[in-house]
């Protein structure tokens, strides 16, 4: 019996979820009350808050439903055992464009995040959250470029940092921008090569690499 009750409440939370999904997708995050996804999920106020204190920590259940699949993804181009970690890498920001593409409840999601929640005072955590997400997201990048670097995939002298902000904030405008204009470009058909177009400025461009010390200047 007690196996049976712990079913119904995780069933339960999941049917919160995905009601406050579709809700704050139709009306926005801060027009949208517990009242309302309680009603529209056949369950009491009490029961939102027997599994979440407010808002905003049922907003980051939610979130965390897109986050968790990519974690495989991005550990592999971290792994110093990896041999190709630059590759791994592409692997991992060709998925994040093309899957949100092609799921709708990441594309859902991330619609919210980026186009439906307002970061007013009640949702101050949420703020905090992803202002988390994006340093993770940032750290994550890095460190993987910093493995291709170690392997001889990338040059020595790449500022790693300044070009784990280029690539994450060209992931994030691409993906901000599809959202609100989908027919703008076929992001799905045209992943791959956005991305190999990211990676070759990491190769290529003077301003993604690191200045030379004064003890490497040849004096006249």
């Amino acid at each position: 019996m007690a196996r049976k009750t712990k079913e119904e409440a995780l069933a339960t939370r999941n049917r919160i979820i995905d009601t406050a999904e579709h809700v704050f997708y139709r009306k926005g995050v801060s027009r949208t009350s517990l009242a309302e996804i309680a009603t529209a999920a056949g369950v009491t106020r009490g029961a939102i808050y027997w599994h979440f204190k407010n808002k905003s920590d049922l907003f980051t259940a939610m979130f965390e439903r897109v986050k968790l699949p990519l974690d495989e993804l991005i550990a592999a181009s971290l792994d110093t055992r990896e041999t190709d970690p630059l590759e791994r890498l592409r692997d991992f920001i060709v998925h994040c464009l093309r899957d949100t593409t092609q799921d709708p409840q990441r594309r859902r999601i991330l619609e919210i995040l980026f186009h439906k929640c307002e970061f007013t005072e009640d949702m101050g955590e949420v703020m905090l959250r992803h202002q988390l997400t994006v340093r993770e997201g940032r750290t994550h990048i890095e460190g993987g470029l910093r493995n291709a670097v170690l392997k001889g995939q990338l040059p020595a002298n790449l500022d790693t940092r300044r070009a784990a902000a280029l690539l994450h904030s060209s992931v994030t405008g691409m993906l901000g921008d599809w959202l609100f204009t989908p027919d703008c470009i076929d992001l799905a058909a045209d992943a791959e090569r956005i991305v190999d177009a990211w990676f070759d400025m990491l190769h290529l461009s003077p301003a993604l690499h690191l200045a030379a010390s004064s003890n490497d200047v040849v004096s006249d």
